[in-house]
């Protein structure tokens, strides 16, 4: 399995990005967030999973592990596949379908596309449980993703894009302490934001 590739964008569409990996391109299907952190013409990271069909062998790219683990959660309920996988983690960033799925929030999850009422129930009732396992310890907080767990999954992400660590870290702490209700593609951008600041 491709779990992640790295290497120069080469072009931006609107559902995929191109990315030269030893000069071979890949075309990687991507959530409009992921492909707002990318810009042509730099070295990026990111988390893949491979969809092998009889006819295709897909790449699925994320910004995040985390986003990349749930779009293969997603699938293993029965009427998901990956473009539908996708379309939800395009509408609801990680965060915002963990707490969905954990919290049996049917409106939230219809907001989808292809998902409905049905749907959604059985997404809640299949995946309510290994989400929370999913999302680990959370030391006592109510939040569904620890902090914690958002933090290192940024500073990989920077790192990934070839951000020494201690910079990535220093600016995912600078965001992390303005404020609360944060999602990893939101801290990742503003840590870009930062990390351009410094440049």
């Amino acid at each position: 399995m491709i779990s992640s590739v790295r290497g120069e964008i080469l072009t931006i569409g609107l559902d995929h990005v191109v990315i030269e990996v030893g000069g071979v391109g890949f075309a990687v299907q991507a959530t409009p967030a992921t492909l707002a952190t990318l810009r042509r013409g730099e070295q990026a990271m990111l988390h893949t999973a491979l969809v092998v069909r009889e006819d295709s062998l897909t790449l699925f790219g994320f910004a995040d592990a985390d986003a990349r683990e749930l779009f293969g959660l997603l699938q293993t309920v029965s009427g998901i596949g990956p473009r539908l996988a996708l379309a939800t983690l395009a509408v609801l960033d990680p965060d915002k379908l963990r707490s969905a799925l954990v919290e049996g929030n049917i409106t939230v999850l219809t907001q989808v596309p292809g998902i409905g009422r049905k749907g959604a129930e059985r997404l809640t009732l299949e995946l309510r449980d290994k989400v929370t396992a999913l999302a680990g310890p959370t030391d006592g907080s109510p939040a569904v993703v620890a902090p914690g767990a958002l933090r290192g999954e940024v500073v990989e992400a920077l790192a990934g894009l070839g951000f020494p660590a201690k910079q990535a870290e220093q600016a995912v702490d600078k965001v992390l302490g303005e404020g609360e209700g944060h999602t990893t593609s939101s801290v990742l951008r503003a840590a870009l934001a930062t990390l351009g600041r410094k440049r």
